[in-house]
């Protein structure tokens, strides 16, 4: 086993352990296989006072072999509605871009992006900000933000139709 590839399980087994046992990040965290430290499961709680709350939403985190040196990726398995996520789950905010400077992207700078200092609770939080906050400068679902922008009571009317789902789909 690569040296980086050990270091990343000591790491995520801390990380793992220690956010078991948070009562105030508004997610549940697990391993999709006890064996495999790369891979975890999610179920957020949907915030309170959002279009989410009552839902429980579940994703999946896969991270690297070099974790912390760069992010893991994100996906929603529950079905989402929101202009900063794909049609096919995966989360794009700042935060799960690799680190540096992205010659195509002048509008986020290095400091947004992923730094190996950054944790697994920075990455939750960063979700929750996401859900009640859309970045609708850099969409990802570009029907969803236009639907924001343009439709706000249709968006609103299926992101809580989602909501329900997700409590019906547990």
């Amino acid at each position: 086993m690569e040296s980086s590839s050990k270091y990343a399980m000591e790491i995520l087994s801390k990380e793992l352990e220690r956010l078991q046992t948070q009562d105030d990040i508004g997610a549940s965290i697990g391993l999709v296989d006890d064996e495999d430290l790369f891979n975890w499961n999610v179920i957020y709680e949907g915030p309170s006072d959002t279009l989410y709350e009552g839902g429980f939403f579940k994703a999946l985190i896969k991270f690297p072999e070099d974790y912390p040196n760069n992010p893991p990726e994100m996906r929603f398995v529950t079905e989402m509605w929101h202009p900063n996520i794909y049609p096919d789950g995966k989360v794009c905010i700042s935060i799960l871009h690799p680190p540096g400077e992205d010659e195509f992207n002048e509008q986020e700078s290095a400091d947004e992006r992923w730094r190996p200092i950054l944790g697994v609770e920075s990455i939750l939080i960063s979700v929750i900000s996401m859900l009640n906050d859309p970045n609708l400068d850099s969409p990802a679902n570009i029907d969803a933000a236009k639907q924001f922008k343009e439709e706000r009571e249709a968006y609103e009317k299926k992101v809580k139709k989602l909501t329900q789902l997700s409590v019906e789909m547990l």
